[in-house]
């Protein structure tokens, strides 16, 4: 196989990726509203901020954003006790 056609496949293979992982963090919330209310109430002992954003209708790619977030405010808590 030339090295052309290797690099078309290889651009096509990432272009492909690059949709379906778009497709995926942009999915709609499929949990039911029992779901939500358990996963909040699950979450209630990180803050009612963070149990209120479980009943509400978010794509994986605004919950991974807030866990990011999460993250990050935690590594500021154990570095900068105050």
């Amino acid at each position: 196989m030339p090295t052309s056609n290797k690099k078309y496949i290889g651009v096509i293979t990432i272009i492909i990726l690059i949709v379906l992982a778009y497709a995926f963090l942009n999915m709609p919330d499929r949990r039911s509203p029992a779901e939500k209310l358990g996963d909040a109430i699950h979450d209630i002992n990180k803050g009612p901020d963070k149990a209120a954003r479980q009943l509400e209708n978010r794509t994986p790619g605004e919950k991974l954003d807030d866990a990011a977030k999460d993250a990050g405010d935690n590594i500021k808590k154990t570095t900068n006790p105050q």
